[in-house]
């Protein structure tokens, strides 16, 4: 059987999308080659998921017919795109390019690589328990196939949207950087509750469980988090004596203002 998927970087999010590509049977084991550049890390990918593994990265780049997935670290980019820059590409016959590098826009990828298809995308870390937020947006060479593909290969990992390059940054602001907001948000609950009498395990089970279940509320019921909120606030009761506090902490200022610090550091490391 031919290679059709290629993934250049076998880390945590290079693996966490190959694990479920393979069990989705999007791919099979045998049409997957994946370089890796550390020895105990390829032998891991192997032995886990009997994909060919390999340290060479054109290789990769050759031998896969349809995608190629790039998942390394930006500061590694301009490296590997000279390794790659060697190969003669046949564009009519040439793969996907798919990056989530973050901050390399669209123009450096398609410099690296001339009249190649290319999606630039931004999945989060929820992708690796298959809960992920993926945004993506398309080059100059892509056509409705090739977002397609790209559509079918990250919503293996969670859900996806298609936006404009120029929003990129925003994406990473809100749901790149935003599963550690939200995390910050679980441990203040939890430690609310240890200050207010509960023990750790079960503060950390309540503050846990309460932001899940309120994101499955919200995601299921289609209702507006401003509609959820006046349900739960009664007259002069608990909730609203604790909104009135967040209010006054600047709660929901302070997360829009670290949205934007995020995508505004974004927009800087793009630079």
């Amino acid at each position: 059987m031919s290679i059709k998927f290629g993934l250049i970087g076998g880390g945590v999010m290079g693996e966490a999308l190959l694990s479920r590509l393979l069990t989705h049977g999007i791919y099979q084991p045998s049409e997957v080659i994946v370089s890796e550049p550390l020895p105990a890390r390829q032998g891991f990918l192997q032995r886990q998921y009997d994909v060919t593994v390999t340290a060479d990265n054109s290789l990769v780049f050759s031998q896969a017919s349809e995608v190629v997935f790039l998942a390394v670290k930006p500061q590694v980019f301009t490296a590997i795109a000279q390794e790659l820059a060697a190969i003669i590409i046949d564009t009519e016959h040439s793969p996907l390019v798919i990056s989530i590098l973050a901050g390399v826009p669209l123009s450096q990828l398609e410099a690296a690589f001339p009249q190649l298809p290319i999606i630039r995308a931004m999945p989060n870390t929820p992708a690796t328990v298959g809960a992920g937020m993926t945004a993506m947006c398309l080059g100059a060479y892509t056509n409705s196939k090739h977002q397609q593909t790209a559509q079918q290969i990250f919503s293996a990992v969670g859900e996806v949207v298609e936006v404009s390059e120029t929003l990129m940054d925003a994406v990473t602001g809100l749901s790149g950087s935003g599963p550690a907001y939200v995390a910050l948000m679980v441990e203040a609950l939890a430690d609310g509750g240890v200050a207010a009498g509960l023990p750790r395990a079960i503060a950390n089970q309540l503050a846990l469980q309460t932001v899940l279940g309120t994101a499955k509320l919200l995601e299921e019921s289609k209702i507006h988090p401003a509609e959820l909120k006046d349900r739960v606030t009664s007259p002069g009761g608990t909730t609203i004596a604790g909104i009135a506090q967040l209010e006054r902490a600047g709660f929901r200022s302070a997360l829009i203002e670290a949205v934007k610090a995020a995508a505004q550091r974004s927009q800087e490391l793009g630079k």
